[in-house]
């Protein structure tokens, strides 16, 4: 049994429901999100809630019973809140600058990296290099975020590269041949 199914989804005032079978359409003051749910569970609203129900007990359906009630959650609080995803450009001489839809990377390579950013993304670069992505679809920040930091990975020497904000990169030892010989 889902524990996370079984919560229901409380709807804020400003925020605008419509049902229509298995498509789902949420309104907010930041925008609007659609998604297709899966056949397999039921929504209803209620009063101000939104409530997932599965059709059957399947271990499938109870699974999908979770992660329906998990996207149309974040479909809610981004249309009233929105998401944001940090990332931080580490390394001597690594750049990031954004203009219009266009991330500028100079991280290591012999050319700058230009990054498209996706509709319904903004970037913004502050003085100490540190990219933030904003927008209202979770699913597509978080996306936006990996591509960005798959260009560059921190490396576990020096820690040069993308990270996230909150990551944390464990550090190796590196060579001790000079210490060894003396």
């Amino acid at each position: 049994m889902s524990r996370i199914g079984k919560q229901p989804i409380p709807v804020p005032d400003g925020v605008k429901v419509e049902l229509h079978g298995t498509h789902v359409k949420v309104t907010g003051s930041k925008g609007s999100l659609e998604r297709d749910v899966r056949p397999e569970i039921e929504i209803s609203q209620q009063d101000k809630e939104l409530v997932c129900t599965p059709k059957g007990t399947s271990k499938r359906v109870m699974a999908f019973w979770g992660m329906t009630r998990s996207l149309l959650n974040n479909m809610v609080i981004g249309v009233e809140k929105g998401f944001e995803k940090k990332l931080l450009v580490e390394g001597v001489g690594y750049r990031a600058k954004a203009s219009g839809s266009t991330l500028t990377l100079n991280v290591g390579f012999s050319n700058p990296v230009e990054f498209v950013v996706p509709d319904g993304i903004n970037v913004s670069v502050d003085k100490n290099n540190t990219i933030t992505l904003s927008g209202i679809d979770k699913e597509l920040v978080g996306m936006t975020a990996a591509r960005i930091r798959q260009i560059r990975k921190p490396e576990p020497y020096k820690g040069k590269g993308i990270r996230y904000e909150d990551e944390h990169i464990v550090r190796k030892v590196g060579k001790s041949g000079a210490a060894a010989a003396a």
